[in-house]
């Protein structure tokens, strides 16, 4: 188990982003969060096996159809196991 934070630049709000990234996210198996931010980006915590945190920053890599990812942040973290499912806030 690893926790991944996951930071998202680019046309990436209005896009319907949030959305999928939680489909994705729930059809991985993983549990967390993905929000818009103040700044455009959007932002995500998902916890789960590391090979399925992998697959969810490849798909996060370009998004849904109408989305265009500029650059991903990424930063690994020990798990806390605090989320229940996966939420978008």
């Amino acid at each position: 188990m690893k926790r991944l934070n996951l930071k998202i630049y680019g046309l990436v709000q209005g896009v319907y982003f949030r959305s999928n990234a939680r489909s994705k996210a729930l059809e991985l198996g993983l549990s967390g969060w993905v929000r818009n931010m103040p700044d455009g980006t959007v932002e995500t915590v998902a916890e789960g096996d590391e090979n399925k945190l992998n697959e969810y920053i490849k798909w996060c890599k370009s998004g849904p159809s109408e989305a265009r990812v500029e650059k991903i942040q990424e930063k690994w973290e020990e798990p806390t196991g605090e989320f229940k499912g996966f939420g978008i806030k």
